[in-house]
């Protein structure tokens, strides 16, 4: 027997038969897992809305709860009042109703049934009469004391249609009479609650309306009068098979006790058998096909595809040896889709990488940097962002207080400096600016904070002409002055003074801020600079400056602070005067 006809014989007999044997069951499985995933997803369709019913529903409990301990609404409902105009101002006094309405979407409206004839019908608190007291509804939340009660019901009170509400009893201790609270559910709410699921749900209350719903022309009606006929009213909790809409389908029938119910409502989600099994069915039909169609085809190419297989592994053979010589020029073309192909395809593309590599690798190189270069702009455009806020809550604070307890005339000029700082802050975008207007800022920053402390706090300012045109980026000097007004003169006694320094010296420009303030001890400086990297909260603008010194001219150009305890503290930081970053302007 040829070569060819042992290639087709043991593909068939080794590869065909159990391929076929192998997709059959796979094809199976497939199926089951497709029909046990429809049932999974069906179970926690059902789940979840009532997880979120339960969820709306224990608002309103909630908010029951909460009011039946209300003081002031007892106050307001048990009060007998002398005329009209006291229970108005009684009414608008007291907005608590309003207040939950407001906060909670879940809720449409919130009334209270009171035996007092003194008050006005506002529909927050109504007088009973002779028509609520007859009310299925009120017999059954005076008779279930203390407990809820859930109705679906038309009352005059309402602007339009029906909704389900919950009932629940008061006690009034101060007279020892009763009252009734009503807080109506967001019929919309809930309806946009069940629209969000893929089967037909519909939310039933023990009478058998139907209080939400997304199955059309159900809201509102009793169970049987909606079509799907009185076969599903009164059936226990279960999962049941019948025929709706002409189509046979799984009804499940579930019961949702709120808490602190004496009555429950019941969630019933039908869906078509057909639908559950649709896409098992899709996948079993469509491996079949798929096991018969590649079964022929294998029949009908193998054949063909053995006789041109030793031809191109003849030549594949000649190529190798052609490299193994050391000619790495040649290339072997073959335009076979199989494995052969696939080789001499990779056994090209090795050769390429060879001659390629050292190309690859100095590209590779060049594009990481341009990646850290860009990671590095980004990072000190973000680190740049915290700072411009930092300051002016205090200042603002600062101004208030001292304007409500005072009221001098210095609080003009300290709003004129407030509102300069302010200009200035929103100006910076990024871009570097010049010395003298970073310390325009400063010195706006500074006399704001004087105003604040008074005498307590002096400052001086020393720039170099040559040194004020130096540009650099912006918000560098003015977090330094504010840690020092913070950290330093806030914490002495006395207060003290602030010195600010610019100068070139030997090709760097050396900026400096000083304060005879509070200082720190050794143990403290040490920790201090040994954490600066790290961005602690009370610590933000020196981590910031940091780290955007670092980045932006190296590790020599961080911040460089000496302390002494009760006698102040130096921090300066020199940055090249030669620079992309550091030029005059």
């Amino acid at each position: 027997m040829r070569f060819r006809n042992k290639m087709v014989l043991a593909y068939i007999l080794f590869f065909i038969f159990p391929f076929i044997a192998v997709g059959f069951f796979i094809v199976r499985e497939y199926r089951q897992s497709a029909l046990d995933k429809a049932i999974e997803q069906s179970e926690a369709s059902v789940e979840r809305i009532k997880n979120r019913t339960a969820e709306t529903l224990d608002v309103a409990i909630g908010l029951s709860s909460r009011l039946m301990l209300d003081s002031q609404m007892e106050e307001v409902a048990t009060t007998r009042y002398r005329s009209s105009s006291d229970v108005v101002d009684a009414y608008r006094n007291y907005d608590t109703f309003r207040t939950y309405l407001e906060f909670n979407p879940e809720i449409a409206g919130i009334k209270l049934f009171v035996q007092n004839d003194t008050l006005l019908n506002n529909w927050e608190f109504l007088p009973i009469d002779a028509k609520t007291t007859k009310s299925f509804w009120y017999r059954a939340a005076i008779e279930h004391s203390g407990l809820v009660g859930w109705y679906y019901y038309p009352s005059e009170t309402r602007t339009a249609g029906n909704l389900l509400s919950l009932v629940r009893s008061v006690y009034f201790q101060e007279n020892k009479s009763f009252g009734v609270l009503s807080i109506d559910v967001n019929t919309e709410y809930l309806n946009s609650v069940i629209r969000q699921e893929h089967f037909e749900t519909l939310l039933t209350d023990e009478q058998g309306y139907v209080v939400a719903s997304n199955r059309p022309g159900t809201l509102g009606k009793l169970l049987r009068d909606t079509g799907l006929g009185s076969a599903i009213e009164g059936k226990p909790p279960g999962v049941y098979q019948m025929a709706v809409d002409g189509r046979d389908s799984k009804v499940r029938i579930d019961k949702l006790q709120p808490d602190k119910s004496y009555m429950s409502l019941n969630v019933i989600t039908i869906y078509p058998i057909d639908s559950i099994v649709r896409e098992a069915n899709r996948i079993d039909r469509a491996g079949i096909r798929i096991i018969a169609v590649f079964a022929a085809l294998s029949i009908v190419l193998i054949y063909s595809i053995c006789t041109v297989m030793t031809n191109r592994l003849l030549k594949f053979s000649r190529q190798i040896s052609k490299v193994s010589t050391g000619n790495f020029n040649v290339e072997f073309r073959d335009e076979g889709k199989d494995e052969i192909g696939q080789i001499t395809r990779q056994f090209n593309h090795m050769v390429n990488n060879v001659k390629e590599l050292m190309n690859e690798v100095e590209l590779s190189h060049r594009h990481a940097g341009e990646l850290e270069r860009k990671q590095n702009e980004i990072k000190l455009k973000m680190l740049a962002s915290q700072i411009n806020p930092h300051f002016l809550y205090n200042a603002l604070e600062s101004i208030r207080m001292k304007a409500h307890i005072s009221g001098e005339q210095g609080i003009s000029k300290t709003v004129k400096m407030l509102g300069r700082l302010l200009r200035r802050s929103l100006e910076i975008t990024g871009e570097a600016i010049a010395v003298n207007e970073e310390l325009e800022m400063v010195r706006a920053y500074l006399e704001i904070q004087k105003f604040r402390h008074e005498d307590r706090l002096n400052y001086e300012i020393d720039i170099e002409p040559e040194a004020g045109r130096i540009v650099l980026p912006p918000l560098l000097i003015q977090p330094l002055v504010e840690n020092a007004v913070v950290h330093g003169l806030e914490r002495s006694p006395g207060g003290g003074t602030v010195a600010v320094s610019a100068r070139v010296a030997e090709g760097a420009l050396v900026v400096r801020v000083e304060d005879d303030g509070a200082g720190m001890s050794g143990e403290r400086l040490a920790y201090v600079r040994r954490t600066m990297r790290d961005q602690e909260a009370n610590r933000i603008g020196l981590h910031n400056v940091q780290m955007r010194l670092t980045l932006t001219y190296g590790e020599g150009a961080g911040l460089r602070i000496e302390s002494e305890e009760h006698k102040g503290t130096r921090i300066e930081f020199r940055i090249p005067v030669e620079g992309s970053n550091a030029c005059t302007k």
